[in-house]
């Protein structure tokens, strides 16, 4: 039935209060007023499991109103007195005035007329002194009618426990209220009165359920005056709204309130039963306050209890619930894979969420010329399922309230005659909540979905991890997009496939979900009912923002917590973070800051020339690395030499984060100088490169140098052990530059002035790379090494139109007024500054005398 979401789920654990039930103290037996009946309503029959109650079932039970709405149960203890919970009625600290509260008594349903029903007004609201949230305690409340209640057959009191009375774990008792049914999911007209029965939990199992890592790894210390009830397989729950409500026992024919709805860990999640508060050590607070009231609330004896002693708690065992979902043989042999055969129809693949209940996508069913109306004859209908040897019969279609516009909703959920008994072979998959944070590197794999055809080639290239957030959001999201921090509901899934993709091998008449495991179970993480070309799906929709539309149609769908916590520094990144620009091709240059310890450089490739040498290269198009001509053709030479390229890897180590890449080069482009070798070659890949964080393209700039950026020289220290490093720099004017080398320096070459002590960090002979941070926050290439050089390096700038023709697809950002560099020839220099390049005292002259552009 119906569940709670009274706390938001960010409750730590917290150490008791020893001071704060200092009211609760045992008070000596007395004798109740012989004339005020409580706890005996008239007599009905019991609906188990959630449901609507029978009128009369529960009289003491009240609706308190605040601006004409419920917000929130109660319960009748005397004519003049209603116990409910603190929480309803302090609002960060203040309590709200009781005038703006009516209570409705005698009521069944909260839509059409009122028959037994009546209101009264409140002239006070009382709360614990100690009370200052619910999560530590004292969450209860009186109200004091402005007028006694009219009692009669669906207006009578509830008993209330003493101090001393003892309500055994096991016990089970009925809770009430009109709150949501599940999670986010409002109680429909006609508001009837919903029940459900739980079970009371001792203290040491509930504890040690609420030690179990839960929604968001938090864990709950219960304190003293804390009751739990319900079960670790979840499920059955108090919910939003049915705050301050009763929990009730029966003993020899009375009715006792053992507790008052309080807060909950969501609704009817696994392992986290609703918490109450206890009743009974309440007792002499309660006729503290109430004294002096004709007839009072009645405290009848206990009727049943120790016989004779101490009393002591009963011992109970732990058992802590697994998931009744998302347990799959092998991967690959989903058990719930369900194919939907419409006549005339190729199948339409998609996914049993419950007993009686198939996801799947709204596109296999709906023509969007007919304004996506549901077809109307299902007869025909059926449903495979595995190891069911007859199809089963669909009775009704549910399309997303969003399809017909939003292509991240294209779904549907289709009802099965008959509920499947999933004891048997049949299983439904695990959904995730909307807080859901599937972590970076969870393994996941792609099942069919819609009408696409079965994956070419062995299943090993179905596997796949997840992507952070970041890069996800930033390699396929839109330009300067908000990533989602965990515990938001993503835009993207992006997996990353552990196997290279085949050439040759076309993808796209193939439709894709994301299933993703964590501990053992399988979720649905994602949908996607189209592909990019010849590549597997790079993203797909998350599953998580539909989680309430699915549960609130099939009323039993399997929404399951998450299971992994070990979310590692990405995870716990919570500051808002945006995507740097993108280019006409897309996403370049992405890195994130601060990059995680151990990351590689996505566009710094080693180039293998003929296996005595490695340049660098950096990944400029998905098919093209630029390197310096040195450093891959051997002077004087005219054939071209055997090359391997290698991305995502840091000498013989691949990148922890993502997976080597390997290409050949299968030709080396020089633009056409006369009478001038090159400095610059384009190598041409044997096959384009999937983007991932471990190979992409760096984005380049038509001016050279971005403005107000960061740069540095990046290689590798030694040319055996390749470990990425950068050292950063300063870029000198060119005025400088030309001052430094007169009449030695090759048109479009630039110097570099090195930070202290950063001289050293790169080695020479691979002719490293000189990068810049854009103030977009994009990585920009700047220039490769001059032949022998670690202060020259060669520009980008003047071979744009030459990179643009030859590869097509190079991220050149927008211009951005890049600074202007002299021609040659130009006598800029002073006359007593001739003479003074390569002199490291000259140059600290000179750097007082001209500004640089800082790095």
């Amino acid at each position: 039935m119906f569940q709670h979401l009274l706390l938001p789920l960010v409750i730590l654990a917290i150490s008791p209060n020893p001071g704060a039930f200092q009211d609760s103290a045992l008070s000596p037996p007395q004798e109740e007023p012989e004339d005020l009946d409580c706890g005996r309503p008239e007599s009905s029959p019991r609906i188990m499991g959630g449901s609507d109650a029978q009128p009369g079932s529960w009289p003491w039970q009240v609706s308190l109103h605040q601006n004409g709405g419920h917000v929130c149960g109660g319960s009748l203890i005397a004519p003049s007195w209603v116990l409910s919970a603190a929480h309803c009625f302090v609002n960060n600290g203040t309590l709200e005035p009781a005038a703006e509260w009516s209570v409705l008594l005698g009521v069944h349903s909260q839509d059409g007329p009122l028959d037994a029903a009546h209101v009264r007004s409140v002239a006070a609201i009382l709360v614990p002194d100690n009370y200052s949230g619910v999560e530590l305690g004292a969450d209860l409340a009186l109200l004091r009618l402005a007028s006694p209640a009219r009692l009669g057959p669906a207006v009578r009191p509830v008993c209330l426990p003493r101090a001393s009375h003892r309500f055994l774990p096991g016990t089970a008792c009925w809770a009430t209220g009109w709150g949501d049914v599940q999670e986010a999911d409002p109680l429909p007209l006609p508001w009837v009165l919903q029940e459900v029965e739980l079970k009371l939990l001792g203290e040491a199992a509930c504890q040690c359920l609420y030690s179990r890592p839960g929604p968001f790894n938090l864990t709950f210390q219960l304190l003293p005056g804390m009751l739990c009830a319900g079960y670790p397989e979840g499920r059955r729950d108090t919910c939003q709204g049915d705050s301050g409500g009763p929990l009730v026992c029966e003993e020899r024919g009375r009715w006792f309130l053992a507790g008052i709805t309080s807060f909950g860990f969501g609704c009817g999640r696994r392992n986290r039963p609703g918490v109450f508060t206890a009743v009974a050590p309440y007792e002499a607070w309660i006729r503290e306050k109430v004294m002096g009231s004709e007839p009072g609330p009645a405290f009848p004896t206990q009727s049943r209890g120790p016989q004779s002693g101490p009393w002591e708690p009963m011992s109970e065992n732990c058992t802590i619930a697994l998931p009744e979902c998302g347990k799959a043989p092998r991967p690959g042999a989903w058990p719930w894979e369900a194919q939907v055969i419409v006549p005339g129809s190729r199948p339409c693949h998609g996914a049993l969420v419950s007993e009686s209940w198939v996801l799947a996508p709204a596109s296999c069913f709906l023509d969007p010329s007919s304004s996506d109306r549901p077809p109307r004859d299902l007869s025909n209908w059926r449903v495979l399922l595995p190891s069911r040897p007859r199809a089963e019969q669909v009775v009704r279609l549910v399309p997303h309230d969003n399809v017909s516009w939003d292509e991240a909703s294209d779904l549907v959920l289709l009802q099965l005659r008959a509920p499947v008994n999933l004891s048997a072979a049949p299983r439904p998959v695990c959904l995730p909540h909307p807080e859901h944070y599937f972590l970076p590197g969870s393994r996941c794999r792609l099942a069919r979905w819609g009408r696409g055809e079965p994956a070419p080639g062995p299943n090993a290239l179905l596997e796949a991890e997840l992507l952070g957030s970041w890069w996800c959001h930033c390699l396929y999201g839109h330009q300067g997009a908000t990533v989602p921090p965990p515990g938001d509901p993503p835009h993207a899934l992006c997996p990353a496939y552990q196997e290279e993709e085949e050439t040759g091998r076309c993808w796209n008449n193939s439709s894709w979900s994301l299933l993703c495991r964590e501990e053992g179970t399988w979720f649905l993480a994602g949908i996607r009912d189209f592909s990019s070309g010849c590549l597997r799906p790079r993203a797909f929709y998350p599953l998580q923002t539909h989680g309430p539309w699915i549960s609130h149609v099939t009323r039993g769908a399997y929404l399951e917590d998450q299971l992994t916590w070990d979310w590692g520094p990405e995870g716990e990144e919570t500051e808002t973070q945006s995507c740097p620009p993108h280019t006409e091709h897309g996403a370049c240059g992405l890195r994130p800051e601060p990059a995680p310890t151990g990351l590689l450089w996505p566009w710094l490739a080693e180039v293998h020339v003929a296996g005595d040498r490695v340049c660098t290269g950096i990944l400029v198009a998905p098919g093209w690395v630029l390197a310096a001509t040195h450093c891959v053709l051997r002077p004087g030479s005219t054939t071209v030499p055997y090359i391997e390229v290698y991305l995502g890897q840091t000498g013989t180590h691949p990148l922890p984060q993502g997976h080597q890449v390997s290409r050949l080069v299968i030709s080396i482009r020089l633009p056409r100088h006369l009478g001038l070798r090159p400095p610059l070659a384009l190598l041409e890949l044997s096959s384009r490169i999937e983007p991932s964080p471990s190979a992409l393209s760096i984005c380049l700039h038509p001016g050279g140098i971005p403005l107000g950026g960061s740069c540095w020289v990046l290689g590798w220290k030694d040319p055996q052990d390749r470990v990425p490093v950068a050292a950063a720099v300063s870029i000198l004017t060119p005025r400088l530059c030309h001052c430094f080398y007169q009449g030695i320096l090759p048109p479009g070459t630039l110097c570099v002035l090195y930070s202290e002590g950063q001289e050293d960090r790169c080695e020479v002979t691979s002719a490293p790379a000189l990068l810049c941070q854009s103030e977009g926050g994009s990585w920009v290439l700047v220039g490769m090494a001059v032949r022998g050089s670690r202060e020259l390096f060669a520009t980008i700038g003047p071979e744009e139109a030459w990179i643009s023709q030859t590869v097509g697809e190079a991220h050149f950002l927008p211009p951005s007024g890049s600074p202007y560099w002299p021609p040659e020839g130009s006598n800029l220099c002073p006359l007593d500054m001739a003479g003074a390049s390569g002199s490291p005292p000259a140059a600290l002259f000179l750097l007082l005398l001209t500004p640089l552009i800082q790095g």
